[in-house]
């Protein structure tokens, strides 16, 4: 069983007043409970120090981001995007008026459910910032909305903007023997019952809703962009597997040196 580190608060300890609910609720989930759950994988698994510099790919309402500033000391930094302007201005206002190593900023990605008048397609999106410019990239309920060839397009520039060295941790609905077995058993949260070219989903006609990747897929794109994948994977209870870590499968990596 994981552990919190002893170096600095992976809860938050923060006393930022909160989000109001309806941005709470655009993020899902256990607003304050799921921060302090992935900054806790962070620091347990992505070895995540005080000192080091974060990206959180679709950091919404600051759910990660507010834990996070109990943690990260005056050497560490912190960058974060999101689609959504009124969740972006939160943050900024609430959080980098407070801790000015917090930058948020808001980038216009086309999704059809929660941005459809989106300037740019997520396949063309190059991250805002330089290469091997952090230590840690996460993205959390963000693949699990997107198709293969955007996925392939942000591991490329999750791999472009790590330091050699630096880790990545993303959460997938993973398809594999064990989960597909699952879901024909009717075991699983999610059924992923229509097929798309390369993936799976839970609706027809809004496929972003849900999406399942295959495990193969997966790990070849990490291969592909020197992102040396973490054994085990720590898989989650979506689909009704045990043991699990998390609701969402959990992928962590390292970049290799280049």
């Amino acid at each position: 069983m994981l552990t919190r580190s002893k170096r600095g608060s992976a809860d938050g300890g923060s006393a930022e007043a909160l989000p109001p609910k309806s941005l709470r609720q655009f993020v899902g989930g256990a607003y304050k409970e799921v921060g302090a759950e992935f900054v806790g994988y962070l620091v347990d698994l992505c070895g995540l120090q005080p000192d080091e510099a974060v990206l959180d790919v679709g950091c919404g309402s600051g759910r990660m981001a507010l834990p996070l500033t109990g943690y990260l000391n005056s050497e560490g930094r912190y960058a974060g995007f999101d689609i959504s302007q009124k969740a972006i201005a939160w943050c900024q206002e609430h959080i980098t008026s407070a801790h000015p190593n917090f930058q948020f900023e808001v980038s216009d990605i086309y999704n059809s459910l929660y941005n459809p008048k989106g300037k740019y397609q997520s396949l063309d999106f190059r991250f805002p910032y330089p290469d091997a410019s952090f230590d840690v990239v996460f993205l959390t309920s963000v693949f699990t909305h997107m198709f293969p060839p955007d996925v392939e397009h942000y591991l490329d520039e999750i791999s472009r903007v790590l330091k050699p060295g630096g880790r990545c941790l993303c959460t997938y609905f993973l398809l594999n023997d064990e989960s597909l077995a699952h879901i024909a058993e009717g075991k699983s949260a999610h059924n992923f019952q229509h097929e798309g070219p390369g993936y799976r989903t839970i609706h027809k006609k809004r496929p972003e809703e849900a999406i399942g990747l295959p495990e193969t897929f997966v790990r070849d794109v990490y291969g592909k962009f020197g992102l040396a994948v973490h054994e085990p994977l720590h898989y989650g209870s979506w689909s009704g597997r045990e043991p699990h870590l998390s609701f969402q499968d959990i992928v962590i990596a390292t970049k290799t040196a280049s």
